[in-house]
């Protein structure tokens, strides 16, 4: 006879199994994370940003629209509008103030020209095959936006009751909002909409998007996407942006990972650091804005030749042929050497310069070579274990018979390498000369300081 504790634990155990057989069968199965769909014609774009006051002499719409037929020659897709919207009066930084201090969202500054003007500069680049993105400046307001006075009750308020700007930041001349009310939410959705209706805007570049509840962008994007497929960059680095609001987010820790082995602060195993986590906990349908310099970047920590100094080549080419969405700040295909003033009319020097080749020639390579296309579209990069990997990243990128070899010298003395594991082995020409070059365990690649080597399949 079996004793009560065994039968206490067959009738348990029956239960289990009960239990289990009444289990729905999909409840383990892995469901997909991402639910937006990219726009279609984000799969091989590159993003140009565009700061419209040092664009041009003039600083006008009209006058970067005459520029736009050049930025399609270069190669560019996507091309992103540093804010349009009437700059705040009060507590104004400098002669001009700040483009991220909106006085009226539904408006256009003066100083870059009128709204038929911006609808002009739309509808060219439109006709050019190229897609405009605003940026957009939803967690703050300048003092005098009229939604101050209309709705106090929508912005945040310090420890005196008073209205503030953003914690710890010296942007005295915004104050917060606060999302926890439905009609900001309403308002800040319609007036982003606005902008796809009527100027034809195809998404937005979102100013500090981490500080502003993920669900309003969630639902934002859902209500954008119904009028038309947009694509959305985030001012943020995380992954669960991309869940349902954002296409591309920023890469800050390649930049930074770069600028600190530029300056001898770190070694390529920054760069493993970061690339292991890309892989391994972001989705695979996730774009990561990859760049050397951007607005802020230029103006408040220094140009992209004072961060990275020797290694710019390379870390130029490595955010267009390793895994990222790639940006170019204008100016940067004429080798700008200034930092650009931010709250004054600064115009960018243009003239000639060896960037503005080596951009052109990448954007074709890449475009060229699927592989390395926006995610999910693209491959993953590969690590292939060279003999110096503290020194020298080398990678694959491989996807329907594309492949793509790279060999990055991150050091300041020259290298010489042989692989021990990867798919680096085959038949390439070199990105550089078109020469032929076979790759074996027994091949052993020279690379000066600072330099990069780029190989792929014939096509």
């Amino acid at each position: 006879m079996l004793k009560p504790i065994a039968l206490a634990l067959l009738a348990s155990l029956s239960l289990a199994v009960a239990a289990d057989a009444a289990t729905p069968p999909d409840r383990y199965a892995p469901k997909p994370y991402v639910t937006l769909k990219h726009p279609a014609w984000s799969k091989d774009a590159i993003l140009y940003q565009l700061n419209t006051r040092q664009f041009t002499p003039e600083g006008t719409f009209r006058a970067a629209e005459k520029q736009l037929p050049r930025l399609k020659a270069l190669g560019v897709d996507i091309i992103w509008l540093m804010p349009v919207n009437p700059i705040g009066v009060q507590n104004r930084k400098g002669t001009l103030g700040s483009p991220y201090s909106v006085r009226d969202y539904y408006g256009v500054n003066p100083e870059f020209g009128t709204l038929a003007d911006l609808k002009s500069f739309v509808n060219t680049a439109h006709r050019l095959g190229l897609h405009v993105i605003l940026d957009w400046v939803a967690n703050h307001t300048a003092w005098d936006n009229s939604l101050h006075a209309q709705h106090p009750d929508w912005y945040e308020h310090d420890w005196k009751g008073a209205n503030r700007p953003t914690p710890w930041w010296d942007w005295s001349d915004i104050i917060d909002l606060d999302y926890s009310k439905p009609g900001l939410r309403r308002y800040m959705t319609d007036a982003m909409k606005y902008w796809v209706r009527t100027a034809g805007i195809d998404g937005f570049r979102c100013d500090v998007a981490g500080y502003v509840p993920l669900d309003f962008w969630e639902n934002a994007r859902a209500e954008l996407d119904a009028i038309k497929p947009v694509f959305m960059l985030a001012e943020f680095d995380q992954r669960d942006v991309h869940r349902a609001a954002f296409d591309a987010s920023y890469a800050w820790k390649w930049n930074n990972a770069m600028a600190d082995i530029a300056a001898g602060k770190a070694d390529v195993g920054a760069l493993f650091g970061y690339y292991s986590e890309v892989q391994s906990a972001w989705p695979a349908e996730a774009m990561r804005m990859t760049y050397t310099e951007n607005h802020d970047q230029n103006a408040w920590e220094g140009t992209e030749f004072e961060r990275f100094g020797k290694a710019l080549p390379a870390a130029i080419v490595l955010s267009f042929v390793g895994e990222g969405l790639p940006l170019i700040y204008n100016g940067q295909e004429a080798g700008n050497p200034r930092r650009l003033k931010f709250f004054e009319r600064d115009p960018i020097e243009w003239r000639d310069h060896p960037n503005n080749d080596l951009f052109k020639r990448l954007i074709a390579f890449r475009k060229s070579h699927p592989a390395l296309w926006n995610a999910p579209w693209g491959a993953a990069m590969t690590p292939v274990v060279n003999s110096a990997p503290t020194k020298v990243l080398s990678f694959v990128r491989a996807k329907n018979g594309d492949k793509v070899f790279a060999l990055f010298n991150l050091s300041g003395d020259p290298q010489t390498v042989s692989f021990t594991d990867g798919p680096s082995d085959g038949s390439y020409v070199d990105f550089a000369d078109g020469s032929a070059l076979m790759i074996t365990r027994a091949t052993t690649v020279k690379l000066a300081p600072w330099s990069y080597r780029v190989l792929a399949t014939s096509r």
